[in-house]
């Protein structure tokens, strides 16, 4: 940014939720930007492939190196319990943090719960990052049918607790509820 420094102050909680690709994740960091303090980016996707290794160097080069990233696939409660009042969190994202429960036969309404909790009990703001995945067909098979509706309860329990909620379309960002602050430009 040249000129003067934005100095946004964001909610305790914000959720960016959109479809894949939609430009959410890069939203959620021009957030992040806006802000001054310290960014601590919490990562709950898991490497499986050299496809997912590749995808998730891109997102750490695009981010920078000033940023400290913790890997929490399944115990986002005890990373957000790390963070420091005076920086900004950011997890991407809820929706493979959900699919790690999922796959690993945990109960999701109870992970839900915790997760909530570690959200008040956090000292600095968190904007976390998930799929909206209920605009589709419904799924032919059980597994998928139990993740959708998961997903879509996640998202509803955090756009409860959230303050600001911002859907993401084609890289537009739209507020569903609160109003999203001045942002510096995106990257072209």
């Amino acid at each position: 940014m040249s000129g003067s420094l934005h100095r946004t102050e964001l909610p305790q909680l914000t959720l960016v939720v959109g479809g894949a690709r939609s430009g959410k994740s890069a939203f959620a960091e021009r957030l992040i930007f806006s802000t001054t303090r310290p960014r601590r980016y919490i990562a709950t996707a898991e490497a499986w492939d050299e496809e997912m290794r590749a995808r998730i160097a891109q997102h750490q080069e695009d981010r920078g190196a000033d940023w400290v990233t913790v890997e929490a696939p399944l115990d986002l409660p005890v990373a957000l319990g790390s963070a420091s009042k005076d920086e900004v969190v950011l997890i991407d994202c809820a929706t493979l943090w959900l699919t790690n429960h999922l796959l690993a036969n945990h109960d999701l309404a109870a992970e839900t719960e915790d997760l909530v909790t570690a959200f008040a009990a956090c000292p600095a703001p968190v904007v976390i990052v998930s799929n909206e995945t209920g605009w589709g067909i419904v799924p032919d098979n059980a597994l998928v049918r139990r993740f959708r509706d998961a997903q879509g309860q996640l998202n509803q329990r955090l756009a409860a607790e959230a303050s600001l909620v911002v859907t993401v379309i084609a890289g537009l960002p739209l507020a569903l509820k609160g109003s999203i602050p001045p942002l510096p430009k995106a990257p072209t």
